[in-house]
């Protein structure tokens, strides 16, 4: 049952490969199960045919494996094979019945294990197993004896071993496989593989001592090519043989010799040119220009008579011989108006001859002969012809009269390029370059806004105009740079806007925008800030960061990079903060710009503090123009503003801390009080949470205590609650001072006294007089304790005291009136000057 399924799957993967329904890989694969099935059905005496089958499927199954390139797994199967083929050879001498039996038996058993040897030879290469390939090679050469009809078959397959190896530059191996492959084809000549090939193994041979080490196999080479130029001639053996003799330095007279082989047979023109052309381009003048000049007569009849000329005047041109060179172009030139014009394939590159040696002029800034060259080139156009080539030809010429100085020439160069070639953004640079040159902003301005739309044109049809998508970009990165050296800033300006939109690599529009701010810079310098300038720099600055925030995804951009523009940015941003610390807004967008920029930079502590700095101005402007006289919404929006500033602020400020010791720094008080301010105007009803936490802090100083009361107070705040507590805070702090300050607390006392006992009121509770009147107590015991309590103030008091006697007089409460009456004349008793006055 086994070996009848094993029978079946081979014969229906031979029927489905022949039908391409399988692959190779998969046909391998079937085989190899196909085998194995045979294999576990076989029993300890199977018949003749059991055993044939094994041999042939083993055999193939191992030759497919290879020919996939898995060799190591037909090792296996091709050893079963020769192992079957034992068995059968031992069985088939049991069952004959003469010696003409054996005969047979035994050649067709030979038969096989030359193909299972062959097999086992290209396992052997393939694995890179050099010694038994050659082992089963030459097993396989001994059997050529019995089968002469194999010797083909054997001298192709060393060949292929030859073309393997060398191709893996074993050249050692290669040369083996080669000399046997073609000592194989000699032994039979009934059945050799014909001299055609016989002449390609040893143009390889030769091929592969020329490589290994021309020096050492000269001899081995040279014999080889020879043998096959004796095989068969072809005119890849003499050319070979012409690159030995080069490679080996041989004499003229030897290079003669081979090459005069060329004369005494059909060869191609192409083949003879490129002998020429090998001989010149190995320094071989003599031998080359003679059997140039030679190659004519043979080819009289030829179309592409014009490729000798051309080889002729490039190697003219190559060895520095540009008269002789000159005068073969003139020639040329007269021919093509006396009727001997060159076809159109010839002349084109002639034309590209000529342009080169001119662009090796002008890199070596001979302007005037790189336009004689350029010239020659024009000489083959007709007048009135529009060509784009012919378009070029011109912007280059313009290009040399311009680097002459020659102004007129190169205007009209230029024009006779517009007419040509109207549409073309080079044309468009060669306009731009001479305005540039004429200092006609105007017309150079104009230029760039015409090479701007043609760039976007070409970018919208790749490669409408050229094959580089970035030409467009490039030639206005030039054009700015060429503005810049000339001192035209205006011009500068619109190629690099344009540059800073456009620009695909993040490296080259960062270098663009940079060189914009700059510009933009010196105008605000010199315009004295002028609005549109301001708008622009703000422009830019939203452009870096927009690109700054792209760039991740762009490989090529590294993260240092990206640091180091950012930093630049920030940098710059802040500058420009601090120079219009005069006009609060543009301060404060400067300084946001600033942050956001740094936000691309490590958070080290420079770039902390600077975030916080940024932050912190901004809040303060908020604020600032929060508190002028601006509609309710606009006051509410930039407070909103200022706290959105704040809380990041607040983060910030959190890992700056942590970073060393800033006991001494104003940001906790400043953060409090802007958050305060904001927030109170607000009428945020978080506000008081946030006091909890002030009064709290042990470390409060009386000046922000008084700062919170001012601001508790100032419109359109109003909470006169947090205002007294702050200020009741303050007076606490300042009786706690070893040395009071007598004008300071004086001031504090003031207000709270004027917050709490207003102007005018006469109905107050008599838990509010009663509070009122221990503030008077306190300042009493100050201003008796010391001559420094501001005589203005005592006299406030007293006043103040009096005063809300008189009301409590007025509305018939006599014992307060008294009480407070009394109190004013105590503080008389304090007063210095001005106390006769008051008596």
């Amino acid at each position: 049952q086994a070996e009848e399924c094993a029978v079946s799957l081979w014969n229906w993967t031979v029927t489905k490969h022949a039908g391409s329904v399988i692959n190779d890989d998969q046909r391998a694969k079937l085989r190899f199960v196909a085998c194995r099935l045979v294999s576990l059905g076989e029993g300890s005496d199977p018949p003749e045919a059991t055993i044939q089958r094994q041999i042939l499927m083993s055999m193939k199954t191992g030759k497919g494996w290879i020919d996939i390139g898995k060799a190591h797994l037909a090792d296996g199967f091709l050893e079963v094979a020769m192992s079957s083929i034992e068995k059968l050879y031992a069985k088939l001498l049991k069952g004959s019945e003469g010696e003409a039996d054996i005969h047979v038996h035994k050649a067709d058993v030979e038969k096989n294990i030359f193909k299972v040897l062959s097999y086992q030879a290209e396992s052997a290469v393939a694995q890179g197993d050099f010694q038994r390939a050659v082992t089963c090679v030459q097993r396989c050469k001994d059997m050529l004896v019995k089968f002469p009809k194999e010797t083909c078959y054997l001298s192709i397959l060393c060949y292929n071993f030859g073309v393997e190896t060398y191709e893996q530059k074993k050249y050692e191996q290669s040369s083996f496989w080669l000399s046997q492959s073609y000592d194989i084809g000699k032994i039979d000549m009934r059945y050799s593989v014909g001299k055609e090939m016989q002449a390609k193994v040893l143009r390889l041979l030769a091929t592969t001592y020329f490589e290994w080490d021309c020096n050492l196999y000269l001899d081995k080479a040279l014999k080889a090519i020879n043998l096959a130029n004796q095989e068969n001639l072809h005119p890849a053996g003499f050319f070979l043989k012409v690159k030995i003799l080069l490679k080996s330095g041989a004499s003229d007279e030897d290079l003669n010799s081979a090459v005069s082989e060329f004369l005494h047979h059909e060869m191609s023109l192409d083949f003879c040119l490129n002998a020429a052309k090998l001989l010149l381009e190995h320094g071989r003048e003599s031998v080359g220009f003679d059997f140039l000049k030679s190659i004519p007569e043979r080819f009289q009849s030829s179309p592409d008579l014009e490729k000798i000329t051309l080889l002729h005047i490039e190697f003219l041109l190559h060895n520095k011989r540009e008269l002789l060179a000159k005068q073969k172009i003139e020639e040329i030139i007269i021919g093509h108006y006396t009727g001997k014009q060159f076809l159109p394939e010839a002349l084109n590159k002639l034309h590209v001859i000529l342009w080169d040696r001119a662009a090796k002029h002008y890199e070596a800034k001979s302007y005037s002969e790189a336009l004689h060259w350029y010239n020659y080139s024009a000489s083959f156009y007709t007048p009135g012809q529009i060509d784009q080539n012919l378009a070029k030809l011109q912007r280059n010429m313009a290009s040399c009269y311009l680097h002459l100085k020659q102004v007129d020439k190169a205007k009209e160069a230029v024009k006779e390029a517009e007419r040509c070639d109207p549409n073309s953004i080079f044309t468009k640079f060669s306009v731009y370059k001479i305005a540039v040159m004429e200092k006609d902003t105007e017309k150079a301005v104009g230029a760039i806004i015409e090479m701007g739309k043609l760039a976007e044109k070409s970018s919208q049809c790749e490669g409408k105009l050229t094959g580089d998508e970035n030409t467009g970009t490039n030639l206005l990165s030039l054009a700015a740079q060429i503005a810049l050296e000339n001192e035209q800033q205006v011009v500068a300006i619109k190629a690099l806007e344009y540059l800073s939109e456009h620009l695909q690599d993040c490296r080259q529009l960062f270098a663009a925008l940079k060189c914009l701010v700059r510009l933009m810079l010196s105008k605000v310098a010199a315009e004295n800030e002028e609005k549109s300038v301001i708008y622009v720099l703000n422009n830019l600055f939203s452009a870096a960061h927009k690109r700054l925030a792209e760039s991740f995804t762009e490989v090529t951009f590294t993260g240092d990079m990206r640091t180091l523009e950012a930093q630049w940015f920030r940098k710059v941003a802040w500058n420009l903060a601090v120079q219009f610390s005069s006009c609060p807004e543009k301060m404060r967008d400067f300084f946001l710009l600033s942050f956001k920029l740094s936000q691309f930079c490590p958070s080290d502590k420079a770039v902390l503090i600077a975030q916080r700095t940024c932050l912190l101005m901004a809040a303060a402007v908020d604020l600032e123009v929060g508190r002028q006289r601006v509609t309710p919404s606009e006051q509410a929006e930039r407070l909103n503003q200022a706290l959105q500033h704040l809380q990041t602020c607040k983060e910030i400020w959190k890992v700056l801390k942590l970073t060393g010791d800033f006991a001494k720094d104003p940001t906790d008080t400043l953060l409090l009080l802007y958050e305060f301010e904001a927030r109170s105007k607000l009428n945020d009803p978080t506000l008081h949470n946030l006091m909890e936490s002030v009064w709290e802090e042990p470390q409060i100083e009386v000046k922000t205590l008084e700062i919170i009361a001012s601001l508790a107070m100032e419109s359109p705040a109003r909470y006169p609650v947090l205002c007294k507590k702050a200020l009741k805070s303050a007076l606490n702090l300042y009786r706690k001072q070893p040395a009071i300050d007598a004008v300071k607390f004086s001031k504090c006392l003031h207000s709270l006294i004027s917050l709490s006992l207003p102007t005018g009121l006469t109905d107050l509770d008599a838990c509010v007089l009663q509070e009122v009147w221990d503030f008077f107590e306190d300042a009493l015991s100050v201003v008796s304790s010391t001559d420094a309590y501001p005589e203005t103030e005592v006299l406030w008091l007293m006043t103040r005291a009096w005063n809300t006697g008189i009301f409590q007089y007025t509305v018939g409460k006599y014992k307060e009136a008294e009480q407070w009456c009394g109190l004013g004349m105590r503080f008389l008793s304090q007063l210095g000057s001005l106390k006769k006055s008051y008596e």
